[in-house]
């Protein structure tokens, strides 16, 4: 069965504070390109990742988790001399807050040398983020690799900017940034994130400037505001979809592979945005970045009584 959507990055185990008890941590899953993975599952899309974990328990535990969602993990390696990367998830008034413990992990430690080229050929869509760059040298060489790789072979690149200071420098993370754009074709970056990597403050300056880099579609998440969507000959503010929210991680990451699997099955920017702004506003009703990531079933049914009270 040939593969939709191809991620290469970075999965952790994720234990999430639970807010009726501080000391009481929910283990979950996590790492933004394993939740975009599942969320692209989870709206319809045959998905397959390439990572690596460790020979332990978490990385038994991911492997169940994709095997469960429908995840491919013909292209996981497994390293018998690193770890699981792990991170923790706290909440106050200010948010909630991220710690890793990921130096030296089994993903940081691919190489360029064990890409599955033929699988990546053969896909549809090839999806990396910046943090699959950020986390090693051999991990930034391998997923610039993966991506002119799937250039030449005329498969798609969708990249989610998701910067993360305490990785990489801003100088550095700048650089590959601009390398990796001239491979992508759809461009999923946060408002947070590109101002900083670009300098901008203006929706339209940043898109401008990211079509003009070649990128041939780009979905800016703004939150609570939506989605900017801009291809070459249009452009429009995607409205969001009002939920009350709980926890917001890995919402992100749920848009991004909503929006891909909807792009996959044929839909157009903006409305693979509509649908993609659904998906992720129902994963902020429940805690942790995988578990509330909703169904296409979910989802359609949510799409179809919105148009309802609008009709």
């Amino acid at each position: 069965m040939s593969i939709d959507i191809l991620a290469f990055g970075e999965a952790m185990v994720e234990f999430n504070q639970q807010p009726d008890d501080p000391t009481r941590y929910l283990q979950g899953y996590g790492g933004d390109t394993s939740n975009f993975c599942v969320a692209a599952a989870r709206q319809g899309a045959r998905t397959g990742y390439i990572t690596a974990v460790g020979e332990d328990s978490f990385g038994e535990r991911l492997m169940a988790l994709w095997t469960q969602e429908r995840v491919d993990t013909r292209h996981v390696r497994i390293d018998p001399e690193a770890p699981t990367g792990v991170y923790f998830v706290s909440h106050d008034a200010h948010g909630h807050r991220f710690d890793y413990l990921r130096a030296g992990s089994a993903a940081s430690r691919y190489s360029h040398e064990h890409l599955p080229q033929q699988a990546i050929a053969d896909a549809r869509f090839l999806h990396l983020s910046g943090i699959s760059l950020a986390i090693s040298n051999s991990a930034c060489d391998s997923g610039l690799a993966a991506m002119e790789l799937a250039r030449k072979a005329g498969v798609r690149v969708s990249l989610d900017t998701n910067l993360r200071l305490r990785l990489w420098s801003l100088a550095r993370a700048r650089g590959i940034m601009r390398e990796a754009f001239s491979f992508t074709d759809v461009c999923l970056p946060s408002w947070d994130d590109i101002t900083v990597l670009t300098g901008l403050d203006d929706r339209d300056a940043i898109v401008d400037h990211l079509l003009g880099l070649g990128i041939g579609v780009v979905a800016l998440k703004l939150g609570e505001e939506g989605a900017y969507v801009a291809t070459p000959e249009a452009r429009s503010l995607v409205a969001p979809y009002p939920v009350r929210a709980l926890d917001a991680t890995g919402a992100g990451d749920c848009f991004g592979g909503s929006f891909i699997a909807r792009l996959a099955a044929g839909d157009s920017p903006f409305e693979a945005a509509r649908y993609a702004n659904v998906a992720a506003a129902l994963s902020t009703t429940g805690y942790g970045a995988v578990a509330p990531i909703p169904s296409g079933d979910t989802v359609l049914a949510r799409l179809a009584q919105s148009v309802s009270v609008i009709g």
